[in-house]
């Protein structure tokens, strides 16, 4: 097996990993929740933690990733984000439970962004897209962990325990596996900045990944009210449009790779958008809950290779990856935070049928403007680095299929 081969699997895992452990958590926020006796905006306060630890380590990785390589930052920040978030199972109070959950974020964020910047490296050892695999890896784990989580709850395993536990076999197993992954081309002692120079290409991809993940925030939040209060769903199906969402998103993810190679990424990022806006925009015309659901999955696929493909643009350009990766990845991470509230003020002002308007308008907006980022873009990301070792002058560009 060859070195690109085997950094490739081995990044597939964290970012599997990666995955497994953010979604065991997510099915035990409300026992942590009754724990801890918070309300609802107790709970909401709570969970804004991890978003600003992740925006404060971002551009931090970045930085990082570029002076010290992505491969030893995606070390340490993994063995961060595995090790912290049981703290969150021992948190005695309010105060408490903010400040493990600020920790956690703080190794997401700085391991999402050096994961991704590993990711370009690897890619363009490949000469051929790879981001959108490691993506679907991420979503795959996400699935399994929220299973895990699912049982932990109705065995009453301990949210410390089940945690801590998570996190160490994950770390035991992936630490030892990321001495495999690649060193960047070109990294060194010299300063680097915590974010790329704001160019006009990079506004443009920042702006798309803003657009993109205020539609993923808003379908993962408001998709079952939104089936169940004002579509008539039972309780129990009023999930289904987000269950749709994920399916889809993953699929997408999982051909993206190809998809990319044969048609180019702005081509392809101009496809998706289109099928994402024009589908959800049916679903809610149509304002059935079954429509509704198909809708949401339509989203899901029209928005399942926006941030791998937008990533993969941001690391293109002819500085450093990580600190272009990290500052789209910020404005994507802003726009996940900012698109439930968002979606909730406007349904305040008028009602959420109408609000959820956003979502195809946004679709769209990521689409053109992903479109007009990835054009003409160099094949920096999908050609050869000096850390490469196959050559592939033998076989035809990728850039020579781009539109």
């Amino acid at each position: 097996m060859s070195e690109v081969v085997r950094a490739r699997w081995v990044l597939t895992v964290v970012f599997a990993a990666n995955g497994l452990l953010f979604g065991s958590w997510v099915p035990r926020i409300p026992d942590v929740s009754a724990d801890l006796a918070l309300t609802p905006g107790q709970l909401g306060f709570a969970l804004l933690a991890p978003a600003a630890g992740s925006l404060l380590s971002m551009p931090l990785a970045g930085a990082a990733s570029s002076r010290y390589g992505s491969a030893r930052t995606t070390r340490i920040s993994f063995s961060v984000f595995s090790l912290v978030p049981f703290l969150t199972g021992l948190a005695s109070n309010l105060l408490l439970l903010w400040v493990a959950l600020f920790l956690w974020g703080l190794g997401f964020g700085a391991l999402d962004v050096s994961m991704n910047a590993q990711g370009v490296t690897v890619q363009r050892a490949r000469g051929r897209p790879t981001l959108s695999s490691l993506h679907a890896a991420f979503s795959f784990g996400g699935l399994l962990g929220a299973a895990l989580g699912s049982v932990g709850a109705a065995t009453a395993v301990p949210v410390a325990v089940q945690l801590a536990g998570t996190g160490v076999v994950l770390l035991a197993v992936v630490l030892p596996l990321t001495q495999w992954l690649l060193p960047d081309a070109a990294t060194g002692g010299t300063p680097a900045p915590l974010f790329a120079r704001p160019s006009g290409r990079l506004l443009i991809l920042g702006a798309a990944a803003f657009a993109a993940l205020v539609c993923e925030g808003a379908a993962a939040d408001w998709s079952a009210v939104y089936l169940r209060q004002d579509l008539g769903s039972s309780a129990g199906l009023a999930g289904v449009g987000f269950v749709a969402f994920s399916i889809t998103m993953t699929i997408g993810r999982l051909l993206g790779d190809r998809l990319t190679d044969r048609w180019g990424e702005s081509r392809i990022l101009g496809i998706l958008a289109a099928v994402g806006c024009v589908g959800v925009a049916a679903g809610m015309f149509i304002a059935t809950p079954a429509a509704a659901a198909v809708g949401f999955g339509l989203l899901g696929l029209g928005l399942s290779c926006m941030v791998p493909v937008l990533f993969s643009a941001a690391g293109d350009g002819p500085g450093p990856s990580g600190p272009s990766i990290a500052a789209v990845s910020t404005c994507g991470y802003v726009g996940f935070i900012a698109g439930p509230a968002l979606i909730g003020g406007l349904a305040e002002l008028s009602s959420l049928p109408a609000a959820l308007w956003v979502l195809p308008t946004l679709t769209a907006a990521a689409g053109v403007l992903g479109r007009l980022g990835t054009v003409g873009v160099s094949s920096g990301s999908l050609g050869p680095s000096t850390a490469s070792r196959p050559s592939t002058a033998s076989r035809p560009s990728t850039a020579s299929r781009r539109s």
